[in-house]
């Protein structure tokens, strides 16, 4: 078992569901074959990881800027982890690649090194962000740096799937996710802390902050 830890539209569940299980998500271009294991994330946790969040090139999918991980700039990233197989962590990255699930990943270099490049595709980069409960605590992103690549803004769909994940995990209130989301790379000068809010307008948020003894847990480097 690994945590994959999810900083883009897979913090949603319902999303992440249609990773595990197939299917094609309500709005969506494409359907997705879903993992050879259809088990449900053993757990889901919200965490805090040491880099940047940036959005960059162009989803065909959602139709603006993706979600990058960048693990060497100043910063924060909010995210969440969630328990899986590591053949389930496999088949997210080959959808995620457009690829078909089914081959298992060695992860002994990203697991030794904290970092392995499998290609030079935009989510073909493996990063370990450290340890939690004792596993790796794993996630993909692009082999370039955030001050390598021209930002995208993100389309309003995306920054609701990225808002909502962010308050599911009931660590963070509607405060600090809008206005996270509105500072980084790719959204900041474009969208305000309020622009986003007003993107939630219509969900209902919950009224108490889980207070849990893994929110806000920060995994040391690997």
């Amino acid at each position: 078992m690994v945590w994959y830890a999810s900083y883009g539209s897979n913090m949603h569940l319902d999303r992440l569901a249609h990773y595990i299980e197939g299917g094609r998500p309500p709005g969506a271009a494409r359907a997705y074959p879903g993992c050879r294991d259809r088990r449900p994330p053993a757990e889901s946790v919200p965490v805090e990881l040491r880099g940047a969040l940036y959005f960059a090139t162009r989803s065909p999918v959602w139709q603006g800027g993706r979600a990058f991980y960048d693990p060497d700039a100043d910063g924060l990233v909010l995210a969440r982890a969630h328990l899986v197989s590591a053949g389930q962590f496999a088949d997210i990255v080959a959808q995620e690649m457009y690829r078909e699930p089914g081959a298992d990943l060695d992860l002994g270099e990203v697991l030794s090194s904290g970092r392995a490049v499998l290609g030079d595709g935009r989510y073909e980069t493996l990063v370990c962000t450290g340890r939690l409960d004792g596993r790796p605590v794993l996630t993909f992103t692009a082999p370039w740096r955030m001050d390598e690549v021209a930002c995208t803004a993100p389309s309003a769909a995306y920054l609701r799937h990225l808002a909502t994940g962010l308050l599911e995990a009931g660590t963070w209130d509607e405060d600090v996710v809008t206005a996270y989301l509105a500072d980084c790379p790719g959204t900041a000068g474009l969208w305000t802390a309020r622009a986003v809010a007003q993107l939630l307008a219509d969900r209902h948020r919950p009224r108490e902050r889980i207070e849990n003894v893994r929110n806000n847990r920060l995994p040391p480097s690997c």
